[in-house]
Formats: structure tokens, sequence, C-alpha cells
């Protein structure tokens, strides 16, 4: 007997209570890069540029979600998926950045709400993952203070346009990696480089976090408010002083940076120096407008990082030890699999003292999937949420603090810098022909939540 057949596994072990959803980013899904008055976001203009991409893939077409929305709703709907993420694409709505809004934008996005609550789908709506408009990015983007303002302004609109009939709101995704790939490494757009041009992003992304929120609990009261942040188990190599400080100024940085202003606490400048350059870039003002009490934390976990200490390496003295050099079970993005990772982030965030609910707004794998006779068989990945679902139940059976699980992701779709090379979904898509195919590991999520 399998590990499939014989888990013990019930969805009411975790309460009734519990949120079970999938989630999605438009960039990643929709395609339909310049239909209908849409403006070109920073990954349009990226993804054109040759060597960028794997492969030299694009998202011109994607998943088509644009056109076939209603299609994956149903498919949804067929997977027993209670709870629906996907995000506002802002270019789509704002082509510009700023007013006018695109009304044939706003008409699409109240489609898709309108569509899923028809289904009995919950949505729940990531206000920014990652597409900024490029018009905004040639005024120099999250470096710029203005960025604020011009997040604010956007979620103005959503809330407008949308927040009559959609509760739940995720304001800003994995701020340490849009800001850290696309600002200081250049591997994910903008492509800008340098330890300035992160430190300016980084902490007017902070800022235009708080405001956001702020907006949306003064237009929406009992609104359901979070935003979500990247995070990764961190262990030093050996037991050595300079490994045991080099794993600490690492988990500060992927761990601790862009969470620990958001509660009130300040950027953590006394555990990574670096971080005292921000005092360059931060008004007297700014202090009272870092911190927000959300309703909600949305964690993304999916592997851990085994840190040493590197005097080679800038501003942290550390390098991570590849899944591949440590000889590890790993998936295609080269990710251990550690399933123990999603414990042991649930115990360091529960931690902190003013966080209300933890959800797991993002788990997945991917691996090389294959259609056979019309079927997937992706049992690692089956495996892969079993194990991490079992970790969840352990963290809530010891009184940690656990709401919710969304699998990422829906559908195969545009993994950022490996284009399509890496597959995600509960459902595989063919890129050539759009068909849906749903997975092994989509089908015992059905019967899991059944």
């Amino acid at each position: 007997m399998n590990k499939i057949e014989s888990s013990f596994l019930n969805k009411n072990q975790f309460g009734e209570d519990f949120l079970w959803g999938v989630s999605t980013a438009a960039f990643q899904i929709e395609g339909a890069h310049d239909s209908d008055g849409k403006g070109s976001s920073i990954w349009d203009v990226f993804t054109s540029q040759k060597g960028k991409i794997k492969n030299g893939h694009h998202a011109l077409t994607a998943c088509d979600f644009y056109n076939t929305y209603q299609d994956d709703i149903n498919l949804i709907n067929e997977l027993n998926i209670p709870n629906f993420r996907f995000s506002i694409s802002w270019p789509r709505i704002m082509p510009t950045g700023v007013h006018p809004i695109n009304q044939a934008g706003i008409d699409y996005y109240n489609k898709i709400i309108d569509s899923l609550l028809a289904s009995g789908i919950e949505p729940w709506i990531t206000l920014y993952h990652w597409d900024l408009p490029h018009a905004l990015e040639v005024k120099g983007g999250w470096t710029n203070r203005e960025s604020v303002s011009w997040f604010s302004d956007y979620v103005e609109v959503c809330i407008q346009y949308f927040g009559d009939r959609v509760k739940n709101w995720m304001v800003i995704n994995e701020p340490s990696v849009f800001t850290g790939a696309g600002y200081f490494l250049g591997i994910h757009a903008p492509g800008r480089k340098g330890i300035t041009n992160y430190l300016k992003a980084m902490h007017h992304v902070t800022l235009a976090t708080a405001a956001g929120a702020k907006i949306i609990r003064e237009r929406i009261p009992n609104a359901n408010i979070g935003t979500t942040f990247s995070c990764t188990h961190i262990e030093p190599a050996t037991d050595s002083a300079k490994d045991i400080e080099a794993a600490k100024r690492v988990d500060t940085l992927l761990n601790r940076t862009f969470i620990e202003p958001i509660l009130g606490m300040g950027y953590p400048q006394k555990d990574l120096s670096v971080l005292k350059k921000l005092n360059n870039y931060i008004a007297p003002e700014d202090l009272d407008n870092l911190a927000f009490d959300f309703d909600f934390i949305g964690l993304q976990c999916y592997t851990r990082e085994v840190v040493k200490s590197s005097i080679l390496t800038p501003y942290i003295g550390a390098e991570l030890v590849s899944a591949e050099k440590r000889n590890v079970i790993s998936t295609d993005m080269g990710w251990e699999v550690y399933p123990p990772a999603m414990y042991h982030i649930l115990k360091k965030f529960n931690e902190y003292d003013n966080i209300k609910k933890i959800i797991i707004t993002e788990n997945g794998a991917a691996f090389p999937d294959i259609v056979k006779n019309g079927k997937v068989h992706d049992i690692k990945r089956t495996h892969f949420i079993q194990d991490n679902l079992e970790q969840i139940l352990k963290a809530k059976n010891d009184g940690l603090n656990v709401d919710g699980y969304f699998v990422w992701s829906l559908t195969d779709n545009f993994e950022w810098a490996e284009g399509y090379n890496a597959r995600f979904g509960l459902i595989h898509v063919d890129f050539e022909t759009q068909k849906r195919t749903i997975k092994n590991s989509g089908l015992w999520f059905k019967d899991f939540l059944s």
C-alpha cells in the first residue's frame, strides 16, 4: 500500500474553520499581454529581452486565463477547492500606473469575482504580485519614494470597484523576493542591481504595504486584510561559530527584514549591519507609517537552505550550500525537499506576539510531469503536499497558530525566470494547445477536500 492510500490525513483533523485554497498570479497565467487596453508591465519588458528567461520563454499567452477563466473556475469547483487566490494586474486596470483607469480591465476582474461567487468559491485578491506598470519603472519604480503614492492610488481603485464583493485581501506578495531578485541581483524584472536600488525599494515597498492596508481598513472596515512573505528555514552548514553567525545573518535577511517593521519592531539592523544604510532613506515620519495591525500574515514556505560563512560575499558574509552539493532530493527548481522546514517556519513566526493569524498562502513543488494516456502520475508532488500537511497538522496539534493552506498552484504556469520549465500545477497545461489535464495530485486534493 503506498503513501497516498495509507495517509492518515483527514481534512477534519485541521478543524472546521481551517481554510483550504489554491493560489495563482496574474502575470503567470493571464497572457493577453496587450489586450483590451492593458499597459506594459516590467515583466512584459523583461521577458522581451534576450537571455533573461530560460529557453527564451515569454508570457504573451501564458495559460490564456484571460480568455479561459471560466473553464479554470469550473476546474476549481470540480476539485472542491473553496478559496481561490489570484492577483490583480496593475497595468491592466491602470495602463500607465496612474489615472485614468482602463474600464475593460475593471470589467474583466469583476467577471472573475462574480463567476467565483456564483460558483461558491471565495475570492482572495493579491493587490501586487510583481507586475509593476512599466511606465512607473521609467520613473524609478520602487526606488522612487512616490511609489508609495502610486500604489495607494491603485489600491483605492481596486477597493472602489471590487470591495463590495471581496472581503479577503493580500496587499503585497513576497517583498523580499521581488526586491532582492529585481533590484539587487537583477535576475528578475526590472533587472536593476546594487545595494542602493535594493534598500530604497525595500523601504518604499514596506511603506506601501502599510499604506495599502490602511486604505483597505478605512474603506472596508470588516475586510480580512493580510500580506504575504516568503520564508525559508535556515540552518548552518556546521556547528562552527562562523557558520552559525552566517546562518543568523541570512535568516535575518530572508525571514525578518520585511515582517518586523510591519509588526512595529523596526528593521533588524542590529543583526544585519548593512540594513543601517536604510537610515539614509528613512524620513522622520516613516517610523510611524511602517506598521499595520494585519488580520493575518501569509507565509510561503517551500524548502530549507543550509548556509556557510563566506568572506567573499558582500554585505552578508555567507553563501548557500546548494541541494545538489549536499546530494539531497530536490525539485526542478533545485530546492531541497525538506517538509520539516514548514514546522520550523511556523514555530519561528509563532514567536512574534502580534501576529493574529497565520495562513500558508503558498506551498508546492515543481517536478517533471508527463501526460500519458490522459493522466499525469505526479506521485512526488502528492507526497510533497501530504508531507507538508503532516507538518502543519503537527504544528497545529502542538498549539501553534496556523489557520489555512493554499497550494501553489492551480495550473502549470509561467514560472518567472524559469519560464515554462518548472511545473507547479495541480493541473497540467499543454502550452501549445492550452489543454488542461488534472494531475493525480489534483485528484488526491479533490478527494481530501470532499
